[in-house]
């Protein structure tokens, strides 16, 4: 669905994607991750056509983005990070706005817009002002206006920032439904709990890809070289600062009252309980756990940084 190769986007001095060769197949749910600045967003708008590659070739469906990027945009619903709707128009005035803009069929429109407005879980809400919508709501509703053309592609730019819990997790029902239907989606997400709902996953860094594989293959201990222990101290901060220098220890963090340590192999466990007690620091006997995609990035990036 989705072939780019060599795409290098540059602002001036900056470049923000840099020589990126990629490939997303059709019916794919494809997680775009990365720290702010990796290029993700640029990325996303390049194969929007929203932005011109600087150099490169991008093509969505077999289309070349440059040669007809009208074509692309009949094939594409796009959903940017911040709300771009109209605050002072109601859902049912934004749904209607955007039928025109895509050409809607009138005599079909009104079923669709029902269709999108129950899909949305905005039937109810259809006569409110955008800006009175919650913010779970606003990005509901942006989804539908991405659908009312019926795309065979969805580029979604951080759709769940700033929405709460549940509100993400129903973002991720609709999206489910919308992948059933056969779309292909794009998702540039900060979550990484997000990423593992993905078939595939791309991490992104200083506008380069450095990964790109099914996340149970990215988190795999062999591929990250590294195993993940765990332990449990009301002074995880101390008994971090206490072994993160010592050899083997890769990447240390604490979280609450469980220190989460990768390390180069388990073995290194046995030696860190007698430095916690020489300090006074009370803490459980480390044990091995599942790496998590959180695990593999940070060392990931921590050694492409090194470079």
């Amino acid at each position: 669905m989705i072939s780019l190769r060599n795409l290098t986007k540059q602002f001036d001095t900056l470049t923000a994607v840099n020589n990126l060769t990629l490939d997303v197949n059709a019916g794919e749910v494809f997680g775009l991750i990365g720290p702010d600045g990796a290029g993700k967003t640029t990325t996303l708008r390049v194969i929007s056509t929203a932005m011109n590659p600087t150099r490169g070739r991008v093509s969505v469906g077999g289309v070349d983005t440059q040669r007809d990027p009208e074509a692309i945009k009949r094939m594409i619903g796009y959903m940017p990070q911040r709300f771009a709707l109209y605050p002072d128009l109601t859902v049912i005035e934004n749904l209607n706005f955007f039928a025109d803009v895509f050409g809607a069929p009138r005599a079909q429109r009104t079923e669709l817009i029902a269709r999108l407005l129950d899909f949305a879980r905005l039937t109810e809400f259809q006569t409110r002002l955008a800006r009175n919508l919650s913010g779970g709501m606003q990005k509901k509703l942006a989804l539908a206006a991405a659908l009312m053309h019926r795309p065979r592609l969805l580029l979604l730019d951080e759709p769940t920032t700033g929405v709460d819990p549940i509100s993400r997790r129903e973002f991720w029902d609709l999206l489910t439904e919308i992948h059933l239907e056969g779309v292909t989606i794009v998702i540039a997400t900060p979550y990484l709990d997000e990423a593992e709902r993905c078939a595939r996953v791309g991490l992104m860094f200083r506008g380069e890809l450095i990964a790109c594989d099914a996340p149970n293959v990215l988190r795999d201990a062999r591929r990250i070289g590294a195993v993940v222990l765990e332990a449990r101290s009301a002074q995880a901060i101390a008994a971090r600062q206490a072994i993160e220098a010592r050899p083997g220890v890769l990447a240390a963090s604490a979280h609450g009252d469980v220190l989460r340590v990768l390390a180069d192999r388990a073995e290194r466990a046995t030696e860190w309980p007698s430095v916690w007690q020489a300090r006074g620091i009370a803490a459980s006997t480390p044990r091995e756990v599942r790496a998590r995609l959180e695990d593999a990035f940070v060392l990931m990036l921590s050694k492409f940084d090194r470079i």
